[in-house]
């Protein structure tokens, strides 16, 4: 049984762990941290285009505001194969109160 499996399991025991087990289970810990900051950070990145009736959803907002942010240059829809979609950039950069 590894630390993780101690760990897991939710019993409250004390151990003695040597300098190589303690070694290899931050190891472990450092790895899939790493991992999961990575998932992340790819997430993140990737760039999505969702429909204005999404983007009305997120930013709880009528239609005719898309219409008058588009009109102002605040936020304006790309044409993808003749709909228009919004960068999720953009509507995040709204959330989070940011200007162009």
């Amino acid at each position: 049984m590894n630390l993780l499996n101690l760990l897991e399991c939710g019993n409250n025991i004390t151990v003695s762990v040597s300098l190589a087990d303690l070694k290899e289970f931050a190891t472990v810990l450092i790895n899939n941290t790493k991992r999961e900051l990575e998932l992340v950070v790819i997430s993140d990145k990737a760039e999505t285009y969702p429909s204005p009736k999404q983007v009305c959803e997120i930013l709880n907002v009528d239609l005719s505001t898309l219409w008058r942010w588009n009109k102002r240059g605040y936020l304006c829809p790309s044409e993808v194969g003749g709909k228009r979609r919004y960068k999720m950039s953009d509507v995040k950069r709204i959330l989070n109160g940011g200007k162009k």
